[in-house]
């Protein structure tokens, strides 16, 4: 029909579901690439990152702690957390909690990592 609006590319939202588990897994992939400033073992290694989940709407949802309250990295590794999730190709929308219950330890670290800090 002459005279109605045609829907212009950018203004139509994607509603294909995306493959959930293969984003997770790329996820889980980039956090490996986040250190704690003070440890030399990236934050998945060290047992802080408790969740990862993606809706098929390409929603990201990551459930952190840090190894204390008092971490002086609490404001900036959640925010990198954050962006690094937010690039991951799939990922519409990112958001990370963070919590602490249940509280970190050494137990939640990773052989590798208790290796490589000398723990083991």
């Amino acid at each position: 029909m002459a005279g109605w609006p045609q829907p212009v590319s950018g203004d139509v939202m994607d509603t294909t579901p995306v493959n959930t588990k293969e984003i997770e897994a790329e996820i889980l992939e980039v956090l490996q690439t986040c250190f704690d400033p003070e440890i030399p073992v990236n934050i998945y290694e060290l047992g802080l990152i408790y969740e990862v989940k993606v809706e098929p709407s390409g929603e990201a949802k990551v459930v952190m702690t840090l190894t204390s309250p008092n971490c002086p990295a609490a404001a900036e590794l959640p925010a990198e957390v954050e962006a690094k999730v937010g690039a991951v190709p799939g990922v519409m929308d990112a958001r990370v909690d963070v919590v602490w219950d249940p509280p970190w330890d050494q137990s939640r670290m990773s052989e590798a990592a208790k290796l490589q800090l000398g723990l083991l």
